[in-house]
């Protein structure tokens, strides 16, 4: 008994290091780009897609472990006082759970995963750019927060996830049903990385004083919190303009932009607790759940309506 008890800690901890709630941003992508291009080329093929859901969940869990390593070596998440389900790092090595070591070591062996399925699938496509895609997969993960680069400490966070967790990964899974690059995937590409985009800006509301403290520049370490919200507020709205214009401009995006719209009254919710005190008050953490929801309900909505125009 005693035995079971101790693999299931163990199995726990394993589980939390890379924060699997916060695993579905590799996934949506995926998911999205899959289905248009089935809606497009009017056929499926599931082992390339299956192989490159793995390997973003793959790069996402070790983006996830590394940057715990270094947010540690930094002393951002050891100043952190207003540590959350959604910000703060999983808070395992300031726990004393798992060593640092052991954390930056499991970042990399997650990152390797998700490098070595990129290569089944360059192997399997010929492709050079799912080739491409892989590298920065890769070099993106690790250098999120690792010095010398250290994308979110630059103020570049939110560009960095749209492209790294929208543009990039809608298109790359549309090329492994297409086999071809073109515009197509622009709007449902733009639409899935702004969300998560707001998912990451939601969620440094929280860490703002240890940011601050240790000079991550995030966009509201930068602007301050007003500007921040209203970041976030105008970017929400953005994505159901721009869904309206590609449900005029192209016939297949009708269903996944009107399954979208669905999603709207979950955006209501959530600019309205997108304010200054809100955001600012320890504790209140609901702006940034009903993003992390709308960003999973959006995936899900266009992901159906591809389906469904390809039917």
């Amino acid at each position: 008994m005693r035995l079971s008890s101790i693999k299931l800690s163990r199995m726990l901890i394993l589980l939390g290091m890379p924060r699997l709630h916060f695993l579905l941003p590799g996934a949506a992508p995926v998911f999205v780009g899959s289905a248009l291009g089935y809606a497009i080329a009017g056929s499926f093929h599931p082992i390339p897609a299956i192989l490159a859901l793995f390997a973003m969940v793959a790069f996402n869990a070790g983006a996830n472990m590394v940057n715990d390593y270094f947010d540690h070596l930094s002393g951002n998440d050891w100043l952190n006082k207003n540590f959350s389900p959604f910000s703060g790092g999983s808070g395992y090595i300031q726990k004393g759970i798992v060593s640092s070591r052991a954390m930056l070591l499991a970042g990399i062996i997650s990152l390797s995963i998700g490098a070595a399925l990129g290569l089944v699938i360059v192997f399997l496509t010929k492709s050079v750019f799912i080739l491409i895609l892989g590298i920065i997969g890769v070099i993106g993960g690790f250098f999120w927060t690792a010095p010398p680069v250290r994308w979110c400490y630059r103020c570049v966070g939110e560009p960095y996830i749209f492209t790294m967790f929208g543009l990039l990964p809608v298109y790359g899974a549309y090329y492994l049903q297409t086999n071809t690059i073109d515009f197509i995937p622009f709007f449902p590409a733009v639409i899935i990385g702004i969300l998560i985009a707001m998912v990451a800006e939601i969620n440094s509301f929280p860490d703002l004083q240890a940011d601050a403290a240790v000079n991550k520049r995030t966009l509201v370490v930068r602007y301050g919190v007003p500007a921040g919200v209203w970041v976030y507020r105008i970017s929400i709205l953005a994505t159901y303009v721009l869904a309206l214009i590609a449900m005029f401009i192209y016939r297949w995006m009708f269903w996944p932009s009107l399954f979208f719209f669905f999603t709207l009254p979950i955006a209501v919710v959530a600019i309205k607790f997108a304010n200054e005190k809100e955001l600012t008050t320890p504790g209140l953490y609901r702006a940034n759940k009903i993003t992390i929801v709308l960003h999973s309900a959006a995936a899900l909505m266009l992901t159906l309506g591809f389906v469904l125009a390809a039917l």
